[in-house]
């Protein structure tokens, strides 16, 4: 977990360090792609872990959040029809990445724990951060996104960790690195 957390750090620290040497909308640009792909991050952790885990009840509440949280995302923004900061089109509001990011964030920490929940809401609030400082959204459109998100992950996700005793800890031997992992059902 250590690993996960310096990892992302150094990228995010190094993003910092190579956009500071580019002119601010080029700058700005990097940063929306990299919210483009961070945006992804929490979902796809949701799907690997739930199958890794062979957690099927985990999966479906994850899709059951996930799928709640695009429908009323889209339509939130043809209803609302909020123009974008940076005028480019008329569905700012909710942010779409910010709330499935935080979907996903919100369903790992409610579901295996705080534990890998912060990295995961660390993740989630870069991307809300980059969306606004990108100028695709404002604030409230992140906020609206983030609120949407942790809604639905709360509605739809029950804890695992309890329910089944989850272990995980870190594992290091003379030859061989990982994790060790155990449940009780």
């Amino acid at each position: 977990m250590r690993n996960v957390v310096l990892v992302l750090s150094c990228w995010l620290i190094c993003l910092g360090v190579y956009g500071q040497e580019r002119v601010i909308s080029d700058e700005r640009k990097h940063v929306r792609t990299s919210s483009d792909i961070m945006a992804g991050v929490t979902p796809v952790a949701c799907l690997v872990t739930t199958l890794v885990l062979q957690d099927w009840e985990g999966l479906k509440q994850g899709a059951l959040a996930g799928i709640t949280t695009v429908g009323i995302s889209y339509g939130l923004k043809y209803l609302v029809k909020k123009e974008r900061p940076d005028g480019s089109n008329n569905r700012s509001f909710p942010s779409l990445h910010t709330s499935v990011s935080f979907t996903g964030a919100a369903f790992i920490q409610r579901r295996y724990g705080w534990k890998w929940g912060v990295p995961a809401y660390l993740v989630a609030g870069y991307v809300g951060w980059a969306r606004t400082y990108s100028k695709k959204h404002d604030w409230w459109d992140v906020a609206a996104g983030a609120a949407l998100g942790v809604g639905s992950a709360y509605v739809f996700t029950r804890p695992f960790v309890r329910k089944h005793n989850l272990v995980i800890s870190p594992v290091a031997g003379e030859r061989h690195v990982g994790f060790y992992a155990s449940l009780c059902f």
